[in-house]
């Protein structure tokens, strides 16, 4: 069961940089507060949280079929839609395409360089094309969509609609519209969940199944997360802590950077979907925390210089792993070089927990705040509690800093912006004042 270690964020342990029990404690009346939204769900977007319970027999069956006739899978997505996939594939079957097929492929960009990469892997006529889009109205997930429909038609021709799968919001968006004039297989995402809230729903679930990682693990480690994470008790409740500790250390310390260091190569891309939960939602309103990915041991020899002698306005939050699962004996060789018999007959998994340690010793040894997330190990169970404590501290998180944490206006901005580029009707009044910047800005060149 996932463990929050926090001493390393109090006065007791780091000294007048940490926090004290009484100003956590002040926090009471706002905990409740906030709390209450969650249990009462104040917000038809903790839908999130039911997640957790959902059947996954249609789930299993599809990529049952997809393993049977498909050497290849590609998912289309952006943002959530892909960074959570890409997050579960990578922390539980690393280098899947070597071991296994089908071949897993997850396009998350526009980059035509990459497209065609994958174009010249797989063959049309044995691949699953996964088109994941919460909005159903995301444009580089619809033109990346555009131009497999075109690819996979030239060879299939009608057979085409066969080989996609779209995943995605069964009440709006432009891509329902193609599901039913196409006929095309169809997995939904509730309407209530957010993109980057989805990754414990079909939009994550089919690959992992088709990747050989059973769903139904993730979603246990979810349900207990929630259980867990239910409690009214702050002290009790490690997500409520968790992100009481940030708010604290934001709104009283200055300390407005959360860096995430797992101590697992496979986590590094869930540091990567954690920063996209944190940014888009909570950076409203003049608040917000900014997160910063690392990974262990490789960026202590990358960012520590900055942790101790850089601006002081970080929190380094671990995540460290009991059990890898794997391990390697180091050698007794060069013993008679000092160095190299230190580390002769020890293992990976020590060198690099004692990694871990060093670094936790460094930055608390020179009171810089950090904190430990511990799980015994990498397993679809864990993950699927680390996803669900990350949305629930993430949407408590918000609640304390009074801003929505489900909404991202300036993202939507985002998106009908890059629509109303080729719009080829009247521009809005939004598109004018984008072409007047266009054309107005001055360009530097060397």
């Amino acid at each position: 069961m996932l463990e929050l270690h926090f001493g390393n964020m109090m006065e007791e342990v780091i000294g007048e940089k940490g926090l004290s029990v009484s100003q956590i404690e002040r926090l009471r009346e706002n905990v409740l507060d906030a709390h209450k939204q969650i249990q009462e769900r104040k917000w038809k977007d903790l839908a999130f949280l039911d997640l957790a319970h959902q059947k996954t027999d249609e789930i299993k069956k599809m990529a049952a079929q997809i393993k049977e006739s498909s050497d290849y899978f590609l998912l289309l997505g952006i943002g959530g839609s892909a960074m959570g996939p890409k997050a579960i594939l990578e922390a539980l079957k690393p280098f899947h395409n070597y071991l296994n097929r089908p071949c897993i492929f997850i396009y998350d960009n526009i980059d035509p360089r990459t497209l065609h990469a994958v174009l010249s892997i797989i063959d049309p006529t044995r691949t699953t094309v996964n088109v994941v889009t919460k909005s159903g109205n995301t444009a580089e997930t619809i033109a990346s969509f555009m131009v497999m429909w075109a690819k996979l038609q030239e060879v299939l021709g009608d057979d085409a609609a066969d080989r996609f799968i779209i995943t995605t919001n069964p009440q709006m968006g432009i891509m329902r519209d193609v599901i039913i004039s196409e006929k095309l297989q169809f997995l939904g995402i509730p309407s209530d969940i957010v993109g980057r809230y989805s990754v414990l729903s079909a939009a994550g679930l089919l690959m992992s199944e088709v990747a050989g990682i059973d769903s139904d693990e993730l979603l246990r480690g979810a349900q207990d997360i929630v259980q867990r994470c239910s409690k009214e008790e702050l002290w009790e409740n490690p997500a409520y802590l968790f992100s009481a500790l940030l708010f604290l250390m934001s709104t009283e310390e200055n300390r407005n950077i959360n860096v995430m260091m797992p101590y697992a190569d496979g986590l590094k891309y869930l540091s990567e979907w954690f920063c996209q939960l944190w940014a888009e939602s909570l950076g409203k309103l003049g608040f917000g925390i900014t997160p910063y990915p690392s990974v262990g041991t490789t960026d202590q020899h990358s960012q520590l210089q900055l942790w101790m002698e850089g601006p002081e306005d970080k929190v380094v939050i671990f995540i460290n792993i009991d059990d890898y699962g794997q391990d390697e004996r180091i050698p007794d060789v060069f013993t008679n070089i000092k160095g190299f018999a230190n580390l002769s007959g020890r293992s990976l998994n020590e060198l690099i927990k004692a990694a871990a340690e060093s670094t936790k010793c460094v930055l608390s040894g020179s009171a810089k705040p950090n904190m430990t997330i511990n799980i015994s190990q990498l397993d679809a169970y864990h993950i699927g509690q680390l996803f669900m404590f990350f949305e629930i501290s993430t949407a408590f998180l918000g609640f304390l800093f009074g801003v929505n944490p489900f909404n991202q206006p300036w993202v939507e901005t985002g998106k009908n912006s890059i629509f109303g580029m080729f719009s080829k009707t009247c521009p809005t009044e939004e598109m004018t004042g984008i072409e007047s910047i266009r054309k107005n800005g001055i360009c530097w060149k060397l």
